[in-house]
Formats: structure tokens, sequence, C-alpha cells
């Protein structure tokens, strides 16, 4: 009887199965796209000749990198066909503005961002691309040339968000990028979040350093890893900035920082911790002082945290986010400088690059 039973439940799943599915029933269904999640528009860097500003180099999420010699009127695309599509610096030997180089792996680690593979380099202003290693970083969110010898290039590489791997943080090349060395390392959840030079001493670089993990269903910001460290040697030895110094106590996250061209001692940090803030130096990184911890310095700090300081003005700062928000008093205070939502004349509203 059971067996009887069993075969005929069998023969009448397959007569189901057998039965023709009615297009009727899918008519309403449209098209839709079920991944890769990578997104083309974003902007991710920019880098422009200084002799010759109508030259600008734009990098994208997942679009690649793109030039301009009209001052941005006019775009070519100028790495298709290279590896990867994700850029995520980009930076003009500006002592020979022919040679360029590119950090791939866009650094902002939202659930979209594509990978990257290495760094390049082009001797002729973009028209070929040099494969200079590095491809296990994944993302590479910062590179800074030396002006005074092209041949010390600084990156830093913030490692892919979807796992744990060692080949992060801040490597150095002495040879024009025949070879490079880790110079800053903290564990293989940190990567270098931000990292820049002091304009009047290039042996003087400060890295913010940030701790992450993203999964499917959750994203982790901040822990042990993360610091703001500070060198005056080219990257031999490090300080660490802790809450001695005027930074918050405990963990922190994510932390964009800046600096002042015309006067390097000033420094600003966007800090995010259990209170985001934006804290001040006026002594080149040594000593800091919390400054403004409203809502107006910036919102979504793991995939923001950009800061830049006008070049000729150190008390007027940008803060890059959702918005553009200036301030005209060191930071004390900002206002949105162009309109996002709900206006005809407003901007797309993900801004990543200054």
């Amino acid at each position: 009887m059971k067996k009887s039973f069993f075969l005929v439940m069998l023969c009448a799943s397959f007569s189901l199965l057998a039965q023709d599915i009615s297009m009727d029933l899918l008519k309403n269904m449209a098209p839709r796209n079920i991944g890769p999640g990578g997104m083309s528009g974003r902007v991710t860097a920019i880098d422009v000749v200084q002799t010759n500003p109508d030259i600008m180099y734009v990098g994208t999420a997942s679009g690649g990198l793109w030039k301009s010699t009209s001052g941005g009127i006019k775009w070519d695309p100028i790495f298709d066909n290279e590896l990867t599509a994700s850029i995520g610096s980009v930076a003009i030997q500006q002592s020979n503005p022919s040679v360029i180089w590119v950090g791939t792996g866009e650094g902002n680690p939202r659930n979209s961002l594509n990978g990257g593979f290495g760094i390049y380099k082009s001797l002729d202003a973009g028209k070929t691309w040099k494969s200079m290693g590095l491809e296990k970083t994944r993302h590479i969110h910062r590179v800074i040339v030396d002006p005074t010898n092209p041949d010390i290039v600084y990156v830093g590489a913030i490692g892919s968000p979807w796992g744990e791997h060692p080949e992060r943080g801040v490597y150095k090349t002495t040879d024009g990028g025949k070879s490079w060395k880790q110079i800053l390392f903290a564990n293989n959840k940190t990567g270098a979040a931000d990292f820049i030079m002091d304009p009047t001493n290039p042996n003087k670089l400060i890295a913010a350093m940030w701790e992450h993990k993203r999964d499917p269903w959750f994203f982790k910001s901040g822990g042990t890893g993360s610091g703001l460290h500070i060198t005056h040697d080219g990257g031999n030895t490090w300080k660490k900035i802790t809450d001695e110094d005027g930074f918050p106590k405990g963990d922190l996250g994510r932390i964009g920082v800046a600096i002042a061209r015309n006067k390097p001692n000033i420094v600003y940090a966007l800090v995010e911790a259990k209170k985001n803030a934006l804290y001040k130096s006026e002594d080149g990184g040594f000593k800091w002082k919390k400054i403004n911890d409203k809502n107006d310095i910036g919102n979504r700090p793991f995939y923001y945290s950009e800061i830049y300081v006008d070049p000729q003005n150190e008390n007027r700062v940008f803060s890059v986010f959702t918005y553009v928000n200036v301030s005209e008093d060191g930071g004390k205070n900002f206002t949105q400088l162009m309109p996002a939502y709900g206006v005809d004349n407003g901007i797309h509203p993900d801004h990543h690059a200054w």
C-alpha cells in the first residue's frame, strides 16, 4: 500500500511539472538587473596640470579614467583597454605632466564598489599604460608623487572591505615603481582611508588608517586599527595621534584629513567616532582641538569623509558629502555651497572628490 501511494504521488509530481507555463502570468513582469551592482557615474578622483589647468584627469567608480584638454568642456576615455575600470586615485607628476599615476579600485566601500588591479603608470599623458604592481591591494584611495624626486611615490591602499588581507596601508617606491615597500600597516582589516603630504616638506606625511569590514548584511566601521599617523622622515617612523593629543577616546572610524597649503601648520581632521566631529591642529598635527560637532560637517562618514582647504585661505574649508558645505571661519560653522535635492539647479548629491 505504501509503495502504491508513493508511486501515485510521484506520477502526480511529474504530471504537474509537465504542464505548460502560461505566459499570461509573466506579461506584467519587466526585466530587472540582478547584478553586479557597479555604478559608473560616481567621480572618485580629480587632478589637474598646474601649468596648464585646461588639462584635467577624472577617475570614476567603475567608468574608467577620463581626460579633458579643454578645461572640462570635452572628455575622452583613456583607460578602457586596461584590466579594470574602477579608479581610486589619479596623480600627475607636476614636474613632467606626461607622467600620470593611477591607483585602481574605488576607495568608498559601499556595496556597489568594484575592485581594482593595482597601480598603473603612463609616460605619454595617458595614451599608453603599464602596470606597476600592488595588484593584491584591490583598492587604492590615494597616490602622492614627491615633488622633489619623482622616483618617490606613495600609495595609500584602503584594501578590500569584503575580506581580510595584509596588502593594505601605505606603500612607498624610491625607484619609480619598480619595487614597493609597505611602510605603514595596522592589521588585515585596516587600510589607508586618507593620505596627505605637507606641501613644504615631502618627508612629512599624514595617514588616516581605517579598520572596517563589509558583509552582504552588515557594515562595521571602526576598531583598534583606526587612527591618524604622522611621519617626519618619509615613512621610516610614525606617531599615532591619541586622546592625549586631543583626539576622542575609544575606537575611531573613518577619518578625512586636509592641510592648509598657505599655512601647513594648520591641519583639519573629520573624525568618525561615538560623536562625529571636526578637529583642528595649529601646530602641524601634534595637538588637536575639537571645533565643530554639528550635523553640517557631513553625513555618512563611512562613505564620504572628504575635506579640503582653500590653498590660499586656511579658514575656508570644504566638506564634501551628500552636499558640498563650506566654512569661512576655520570650520566653526558651515553653509551649503551647492544645492542638491528639490531644486531645478540642484547637483546630484554624491560628492567624493574636489
